[in-house]
């Protein structure tokens, strides 16, 4: 089986646009410890941002006295998604998920992704009646046109059937939120991310012998991340691209000039960004961008375009970012910034604020899909 318990534990949101969770939780229903189970197909040894706020919330969730367990793709038989081989995909999902279910006894489900094991806890909710709350984190439309030249109208009309029946459909950034209201998604909700400021801090610079300034991308090394706009920029300096994905072979043989470091990881990965001095962030399909938050965290500057996700997080605050089309020109702006005000307003984000925002949007016991 694949659940993972993390057992009880024994917390001020900085965050301005994040107070509003903190003072909610108010409530009585709150003030008990609750089981909440938490579907992903989305997991370890999977290197991404879903899997990084998963892990987060799960260790805040603890922290504020709840029980979380997990199901994840760890010990179901699995095969591996078609182009993304590092994906495992659980196979025969449904049975054992409502064993789960019946063991674990959950006061409420959030399903955080649109894969197997995310299918198999919706039909388990459904057939049961039990009230469940959603997640959209990943642009899956976007990212399947790019590679197979699937009409987006397809794949959102799926994800809608998906997401229908939940009560809560979460989102990271009100761009998002309204983007899905336009295509018709209904009940969605915000739920900001955070950043770990005690390990994402600015570091020594001098263990990394490149050419100065270094221009780091951080994240899959995939199509839809338009890492290549990133390689193709003449920048001074260096450029580093710390990562893995499927075009990672092509591209280090194409750009020999650019140094490629891999997959990071915790402290490791903390390192290279201490290590570096400008973020470029070069996607435009992502729903949030948990990296640039920990960039900024790591007093590095971020040049990105004016996209969902560095639009939510920087906003027009053009002393830590610079957001243009022109991506050359945003990371040369960028690279004139200050890392203090960028350590500085990263504090702003919390991960308490987040984990008590999520537990706000989660169903009640009371809440029962026959009334809907």
């Amino acid at each position: 089986m694949a659940p993972r318990t993390m057992p009880r534990a024994a917390a001020r949101p900085v965050d301005e646009r994040l107070q509003e969770a903190d003072e909610t939780l108010s409530f009585p229903r709150w003030r008990r410890p609750m089981r909440v189970l938490i579907a992903t197909d989305a997991w370890a040894p999977q290197v991404n941002g879903v899997v990084r706020t998963l892990e987060t919330l799960g260790r805040q969730l603890v922290r504020l006295g709840h029980d979380v367990k997990f199901v994840t793709p760890d010990g179901f038989r699995t095969v591996p998604m078609p182009t993304y081989p590092e994906i495992k995909l659980a196979l025969f999902a449904r049975r054992a998920v409502g064993r789960v279910i019946d063991q674990f006894k959950p006061d409420a489900i959030h399903i955080a992704t649109e894969g197997p094991l995310g299918l198999a806890t919706r039909r388990n909710c459904m057939r049961r009646g039990i009230s469940f709350t959603t997640s959209f984190h990943t642009r899956f439309p976007e990212y399947i046109q790019a590679r197979f030249g699937v009409p987006t109208a397809w794949s959102y009309a799926g994800l809608r059937w998906f997401h229908g029946p939940a009560t809560a459909v979460m989102v990271a950034t009100r761009t998002l939120e309204r983007d899905l209201t336009t295509r018709g998604f209904k009940n969605l909700r915000l739920w900001s991310r955070g950043v770990d400021t005690d390990l994402f801090k600015p570091g020594a610079k001098d263990w990394l012998d490149l050419p100065r300034p270094v221009f780091l991308y951080v994240g899959r090394v995939a199509i839809e991340k338009s890492v290549e706009e990133f390689l193709k920029l003449d920048l001074p300096g260096s450029k580093l691209v710390v990562g893995d994905g499927p075009q990672l072979g092509e591209l280090r043989a194409r750009y020999p000039h650019v140094h490629f470091a891999g997959p990071k990881f915790g402290a490791d990965l903390a390192r290279y960004y201490g290590a570096s001095d400008v973020f470029v962030f070069p996607s435009r399909t992502d729903t949030f961008g948990l990296v640039v938050l920990e960039a900024l965290a790591s007093g590095l500057p971020v040049a990105a375009h004016p996209v969902q996700g560095p639009i939510d997080i920087i906003g027009d605050n053009a002393a830590v970012g610079a957001l243009s089309e022109d991506l050359q020109q945003a990371a040369l702006r960028a690279q004139r910034l200050s890392p203090q005000a960028c350590r500085l307003f990263a504090m702003n984000f919390s991960w308490e604020a987040c984990t008590r925002q999520f537990l706000m949007n989660l169903a009640t016991p009371d809440e029962h899909l026959s009334a809907r």
